[in-house]
């Protein structure tokens, strides 16, 4: 259920972190560190009444609502409230209309928050004094003054107790005059699909089904890398009549994530006529008020900006997953945008009461579930990285950054999307992809960060084997180096390396999988949790202790005729395998098993080889970041040729 995400109120139940990420229970709360406000917030969280379920009113349409006599309702929730903040700090404008139509009898209340997350009234609205039947049309001019940190404007709607109360058509409105383009922008519509053909139609279906989003689109640039086609579907030939020229169907090569979405980025410039490419996944539920307000928006940033949305997950539907990332040059990973977090569910914290939420946040990149990119940063800085998948969005994010353009990941502004938690790159193929983008992206970003990157390279090295993980070991090894190969190889191995990498993952115990349990002999035990949660910097102690220990280990499994333990794929990080010499690991997707057995000499032989992988690119990393960034790897050329190769 959504609705929260709407109009409050909704009784909750609720989770903790660590359903998304079982490390989440390996740490402590550091009470120290603990501020007095930040402890009463807590205490008061705990203290707080659950929303009531929703009643007593009616979402009648998209632009309507009724609330039955004597109910109040909220629309400070995430898609209703105007994010005030972003539009004064990105835009030229200063001032803010509220427009809305009433029938019935009550009262409307604007309000406004701070950067704080405090509200107070701005103005009330009474309706239906003199005729209730009539609709009434309310009309209010706001400022944006001091709101520079954040805020947000929306309002509040009770009936009287002895009369219903209807509001319709409400609008937020800001002057064209603040308008930075000449005119309201164009957009394209980049969607890519490998055999997820009912999921791609499904969101053509969605885009041809609105009528005001379709007055702002030139065309939906559908690339199809698969062998289960989109245009086989039942339907497609009805959506496509229904869009006409407003879909362009293309074919290729499965060249990966990064392939279709620069296909789209490609064709888009090549035709010249949208002032935007809206990147959006095949298989992500959209929101399409959400495309019209991420064009809006950016044609009043005061310089071209990326414009990002949210993601919420698609099995817990009011939890929003993350809205802005940022990369961390130390551990050349991401996080949340400072002071937001990830998995924040609003059934049980709404906006109100999640004071956080009303400042800016600032992001480095966008995920590209949902990101929309003006056509003239496309001209000026390229495409996206060719590297399959992983880290293409996050490089482009800091590529525009380099260029002056921000990436604005815009509250309100959000797709449902399957989440990460079950999914391990680790245990597959995307191994491979993660840990060769990502120190592509480093020596692309950073020419200066040879020794902490080298820090990270080992350290990822060492969590893999410590996890039993020798298919993932190899993996790393070979996309170190191929990092070392240039960026001519990244490009000529682009249609290939699919193929290669799946092959290399052949024949290690971790990527053997299972169907059945019940092939395998009956292991000893069955894995419960049994670390107490530490300091962080314990468990950082205890990590390289176990790593220590693990590379002095005469320890093996290859002889084990039943499996000691079995492990749910929760469970399965390095404290789990800590005095274990063979495990039943179920697969991510709950769907099969594998049988780690440790192998304490490959371990061994492994740490060296990667070791002397990352001296030699320690050795070359100044050389090897000027090549790539030289190299012009993302340039509408480079696509160009791999395009008409593959």
């Amino acid at each position: 259920m959504t609705l929260p995400l709407y109009a409050v109120n909704w009784n909750p139940s609720h989770f903790d972190a660590s359903v998304f990420d079982e490390r989440d229970s390996m740490t402590s709360v550091n009470l120290n560190a603990i501020s007095r406000s930040d402890f009463s917030n807590l205490v008061a969280r705990g203290n707080r009444s659950l929303p009531d379920d929703p009643h007593g009113f009616t979402v009648d349409t998209r632009s309507s609502i009724t609330l039955e006599p004597d109910t109040h309702i909220s629309l400070c929730t995430y898609f209703n409230a105007f994010p005030a903040g972003y539009w004064r700090h990105w835009t030229c404008v200063k001032q803010l209309r509220f427009l809305a139509e009433a029938t019935g009898k009550g009262t409307l209340t604007l309000f406004r928050s701070t950067a704080r997350g405090l509200s107070s009234p701005v103005q009330t609205f009474t309706i239906g004094s003199i005729d209730s039947k009539t609709a009434e049309r309310i009309e209010a001019t706001l400022t944006l003054k001091g709101m520079l940190d954040g805020g947000y404007y929306w309002f509040d709607a009770r009936a009287a107790k002895d009369a219903a109360l209807t509001v319709s058509n409400a609008q937020w409105q800001v002057p064209t005059t603040d308008r930075r383009t000449k005119h309201t922008g164009r957009v394209s519509i980049a969607i890519t699909t490998f055999n997820r053909p009912s999921y791609c139609l499904d969101q053509l279906r969605t885009i041809a089904n609105e009528p005001e989003l379709r007055e702002q689109l030139d065309t939906v640039y559908c690339t199809d890398q698969g062998t289960n086609l989109v245009r086989d579907q039942a339907g497609y030939s009805e959506v496509s009549n229904q869009l006409g020229s407003q879909l362009t169907y293309l074919r290729q090569a499965n060249l990966g994530g990064s392939g279709g979405f620069s296909r789209g980025m490609f064709e888009t410039v090549k035709a010249g006529k949208s002032d935007y490419t809206l990147l959006l996944d095949d298989d992500a539920i959209s929101e399409p008020e959400s495309i019209l307000r991420a064009v809006h928006f950016a044609d009043y940033t005061v310089r071209s900006a990326l414009v990002g949305g949210g993601m919420f997950h698609i099995d817990h539907r009011t939890v929003l997953h993350v809205q802005g990332e940022r990369f961390d040059a130390s551990s050349m990973w991401m996080y949340p945008s400072r002071g937001a977090e990830f998995n924040h569910d609003f059934r049980s914290e709404p906006l109100a009461d999640s004071p956080s939420l009303h400042s800016m946040q600032f992001s480095d990149f966008n995920g590209w579930w949902f990101c929309l990119i003006p056509t003239e940063t496309i001209r000026t800085i390229g495409l996206g990285l060719p590297v399959f998948i992983k880290f293409d969005d996050i490089e482009y994010g800091l590529r525009a950054k380099e260029h002056g353009v921000p990436t604005i990941s815009l509250p309100g502004v959000a797709v449902w999307h399957m989440g990460w938690h079950d999914k391990d790159p680790a245990r597959g193929w995307e191994e491979y992809f993660t840990q060769r983008n990502r120190w592509i992206c480093a020596l692309l970003h950073f020419p200066n960060a040879a020794k902490h990157s080298a820090f990270r390279m080992l350290y990822e090295e060492a969590h893999l084997g410590m996890r039993l993980l020798y298919s993932g070991m190899k993996l790393n090894h070979m996309a170190l180096s191929d990092v070392l190969l240039g960026p001519s190889h990244l490009i000529d191995s682009l249609p290939t390396k699919l193929n290669e990498v799946r092959k290399a993952r052949e024949g290690f115990d971790d990527s053997t999988t299972y169907a059945d349990p019940l092939e395998l002999p009956e292991p000893a035990d069955h894995f419960q949790r049994n670390w107490a949660p530490r300091p962080a910097s314990t468990v950082t102690k205890m990590g390289m202790q176990a790593v220590l220990k693990a590379l002095r280990s005469r320890g093996t499994g290859k002889s084990d005729k039943s499996p000691q333990v079995s492990i749910p794929a929760r469970f399965s990080i390095w404290p789990a395998f800590l005095g274990v010499n063979s495990a039943i690991v179920t697969t991510p997707d709950g769907d099969s098993v594998s049988w780690f057995r440790r192998d304490s000499k490959l371990y061994r032989r492994n740490m060296l080889q990667c070791f002397r992988l990352t001296c030699k690119l320690m050795k070359n990393w100044k050389r090897l970041s000027r090549e790539y960034r030289e190299y012009g790897i993302a340039s509408m050329e480079t696509w160009e040729h791999i395009f008409r190769d593959a």
